[in-house]
């Protein structure tokens, strides 16, 4: 690492892990200041950070220039999850907003960028064992998710061959959570009508064990951690964030003192379909089938070369956002807005 402080810009500064990842790098005395940026700017109350309030794919170029400009590290986070219904929206803020800051990243020689990939990017892949970060990054088709994410995979290689001279690191957390993002990811995927009292222990009788639910977990903060790392280290490539054990209907049972019985797969996803298409939950049954395909990931690289431990099981995750649910907990910023 340098002896020198560094200047670090994040964007999507002010969602569930642009939190961690802001407070990460405010914690760190190697880091002179941290410029948050996001649609809608939060109240700074830390030394080192200040926000900007930009939308990636409206801001002028100019405009954008000059929020990176004398930056040494670029974080990409911004992303938007909804609305799944108008693919076309999301497309332009995830992939045009996210192309239009790596030729902003190039135009204004900025020395390092760390982008927010995602086990989405994934293929298909094993439930029984676990992939390296050379395993394809073709995604799914069924959602924009999982079809925006391995876009993005493709375009930064090519932008690693035309500009050399940037260290592109790519980082691929498996699901993240936290206690205070517990009200987001609430609106994100399951609606405003899920009733506290179904993520109260002993409250529901059965979790459904599907075919392929076995995934992964990690704490907001431990990734918070990992892309601190990732800006102060002279590392390249890409690096798989997960923490152990893998979650499972058994792992989930346990949370809520329920019981696990096995199901197929599509009347759950008939359900889910029959729901999205009448408004009731935003999450549509696309992500569902990229969910129950997704591969377990090999977290050694991350370990080893970027020098990242959780503190925190991905039990302890999981357990602390049903926590958040039950509390409707939340942050003083608009994504994380706690529930009513």
């Amino acid at each position: 690492m340098s002896g020198k402080g560094i200047r670090v810009v994040v964007t999507g500064a002010t969602g569930n892990l642009g939190t961690s990842v802001v407070d990460a790098l405010a914690d760190d005395s190697g880091v002179d200041s941290v410029l948050g940026i996001a649609r809608r700017a939060a109240e700074c109350s830390r030394l080192k950070l200040r926000y900007a309030s930009a939308d990636l794919a409206e801001i002028p170029e100019g405009a954008l220039d000059a929020l990176l400009t004398g930056a040494d590290v670029v974080i990409h986070l911004a992303w938007m999850f909804q609305p799944t219904r108008d693919p076309a929206v999301t497309w332009r803020t995830n992939v045009v907003g996210s192309i239009r800051l790596y030729e902003a990243v190039a135009r204004c020689g900025v020395p390092a960028a760390v982008h927010s990939s995602s086990v989405g990017a994934y293929s298909p892949g094993p439930k029984d064992s676990a992939v390296g970060e050379d395993w394809p990054t073709h995604g799914w088709p069924t959602a924009a998710y999982t079809v925006e994410k391995p876009y993005l995979e493709r375009y930064l290689d090519g932008f690693e061959l035309a500009h050399p001279e940037v260290r592109v690191v790519r980082l691929r957390p498996a699901f993240v959570f936290k206690r205070e993002s517990a009200s987001q990811q609430r609106r994100l995927f399951a609606g405003p009508l899920l009733p506290t009292a179904l993520v109260r222990r002993s409250f529901i009788p059965v979790v459904p064990d599907l075919p392929g639910l076995r995934v992964q977990a990690v704490h907001s903060r431990d990734v918070g951690a990992a892309f601190r790392l990732a800006a102060r280290n002279p590392v390249r490539g890409a690096f798989n964030v997960a923490a152990d054990p893998v979650i499972d209907a058994h792992t989930l049972a346990e949370l809520l003192e329920a019981r696990t019985v096995r199901v197929p797969a599509w009347p759950v996803r008939k359900a889910l379909s029959a729901a999205w298409h009448a408004h009731v939950v935003p999450a549509s049954p696309g992500l569902l089938d990229a969910v129950l395909r997704l591969p377990l990931m090999d977290t050694t690289r991350a370990r080893t070369e970027l020098g990242w431990q959780p503190a925190h099981t991905a039990t302890e995750a999981v357990a602390e956002f049903l926590t958040g649910l039950r509390e409707r907990a939340g942050l003083p910023t608009a994504p994380l807005a706690p529930a009513g």
